[in-house]
């Protein structure tokens, strides 16, 4: 492979890994953004159920979120 199709396919994956670890990282912003809002919601006395329709998630995934993520 030529020189010049080296750097360039070097400089795409170089790319490919920035965008990749810069989405993984909003993703893991906007997991705890969503626990710490389902916990205060917790804490203004909504229910899981009450929790889940304003998400539009089952009651047993907003009790996974509170517990796990």
């Amino acid at each position: 492979m030529p020189k010049d199709a080296k750097d360039k396919a070097r400089a795409e994956v170089q790319r490919a890994q920035s965008k990749f670890t810069s989405i993984d990282s909003e993703r893991d912003q906007a997991r705890i953004a969503r626990r710490e809002a389902f916990e205060r919601a917790r804490e203004a006395g909504l229910t899981l159920r009450e929790i889940g329709e304003a998400a539009g998630l089952h009651l047993t995934r907003v009790r996974e979120v509170l517990d796990t993520d």
